[in-house]
């Protein structure tokens, strides 16, 4: 298995760093440096995570990490990560991939 990111899921990177930089650097890149690692565990362990059957066919699952909730895509020998966010944030996104 290999883990590759979406394009989404590295801009929802980019954007929670940008969001806490402002007011705490060191914890920004803390948290980031947390979230790029924590799909590293989903090699050894890949159904980990709560599989969310809304998306059925397709095998998607969610870890929590700390206080974050990233959403990864099991595809034959590949694992995407489709997007993470705060779990106190606002959800309404229009698609995981």
């Amino acid at each position: 298995m290999k883990l590759q990111w979406t394009s989404k899921a590295s801009s929802d990177l980019v954007r929670l760093h940008d969001h806490l930089r402002p007011v705490a650097p060191e914890a920004a890149a803390r948290v980031v440096r947390q979230l790029a690692n924590a799909p590293d565990r989903l090699l050894d362990y890949p159904r980990i995570g709560e599989k969310l059957e809304a998306y059925e066919p397709r095998e998607v699952r969610r870890i929590i990490v700390g206080d974050y909730e990233l959403r990864y895509e099991i595809a034959s020998t590949t694992i995407f990560i489709l997007r993470l966010w705060h779990c106190r944030e606002n959800r309404s996104f229009d698609s995981e991939n």
